[in-house]
């Protein structure tokens, strides 16, 4: 396997530096996967890679998976693995993670390259598969890497400073938006606990006094009419009395005889009822005919 940036002096890049310094160069590859590696770079770190993600690749044919298809774009930010339908990025190895790549001489369609990885830092060897550019793919990482450092001197370090920075920033972020996506779990949580403690309990409930279907006290003969207090705890007041004593169609008062005595009636009222219950005493006269009370006297 050969170095892709100890290219041969005969060799001329094949990309424009404008190609890879403001666009992107893309290919078409099958992805057989990445694996692990103890070293950042080494002919024979990659060697056991391959071999032993192809393996994995045969196993996989057994079982009847395919090899996904991959697109890679290169620049001289990175190399980018999207899924080529939907366009989602699957890796973004950053190239100055890049520390190793190489296509193998031995099998002219597979190309490695070893990057370390953000979040774990470990190397990880990713190995394609490409029937006819697996050696133009090498060659033009190994450009990007070649503008990529040209760059650097021109700036100084500055812009690859400056990159480090936004990619830590980056991953800050992202930690900020995993923990505040923590929080307000825990605050939804503590919310739905709050919600349930000013419940009152059930056996809370019974202690009501039970109401009809309209909402009302049921009445019980046993127990004493009595007002209830106001709501805001004063004694009620004493039942509306109508200011004006209502009379019926005759102009009379309403006569109540719970209340009425027999000192209550006018003096001509009393008069006829005591005629009335003198002649009840003495007999009856009905057009001319009398009835006596007394059944030994009684005639028709």
């Amino acid at each position: 396997m050969n170095r892709a940036f100890n290219r041969k002096k005969d060799k001329s890049w094949m990309h424009t530096p404008e190609a890879l310094a403001k666009h992107f160069i893309a290919y078409n590859a099958k992805f057989l996967g990445h694996t692990e590696v103890d070293q950042p770079k080494g002919t024979e770190v990659v060697r056991d890679a391959v071999r032993k993600l192809k393996f994995q690749k045969h196993i996989k044919k057994s079982e009847g998976q395919k090899i996904p298809k991959m697109e890679l774009q290169i620049s001289i930010y990175g190399v980018k693995i999207l899924d080529p339908k939907s366009k989602e990025v699957q890796h973004n190895c950053q190239l100055h993670r890049i520390s190793f790549c190489a296509d193998d001489k031995t099998d002219k369609r597979i190309f490695t390259f070893i990057c370390k990885d953000s979040e774990s830092n470990k190397h990880l060897c990713y190995v394609f598969d490409s029937e006819k550019c697996a050696e133009e793919i090498t060659l033009t990482i190994g450009q990007a890497f070649d503008l990529a450092y040209k760059k650097f001197l021109e700036s100084g370090g500055k812009d690859v400073e400056t990159r480090k920075q936004i990619g830590g920033l980056q991953k800050r972020i992202q930690d900020l938006e995993a923990e505040n996506s923590e929080l307000k779990k825990q605050l939804q949580v503590l919310e739905e606990q709050l919600m349930i403690a000013q419940v009152p309990p059930g056996n809370s409930i019974s202690s009501k006094t039970p109401t009809d279907i309209f909402d009302m006290v049921p009445f019980s003969p046993m127990t004493p009419l009595v007002p209830l207090p106001a709501s805001n705890g004063s004694a009620p007041p004493p039942p509306a009395r109508p200011s004006e004593i209502r009379r019926d169609l005759f102009g009379a008062e309403p006569f109540d005889p719970f209340t009425c005595g027999a000192a209550d009636f006018p003096p001509d009222i009393q008069s006829k009822l005591d005629e009335m219950q003198e002649g009840f005493k003495m007999g009856l006269t009905v057009e001319g005919t009398v009835f006596s009370l007394d059944p030994l006297e009684g005639h028709c």
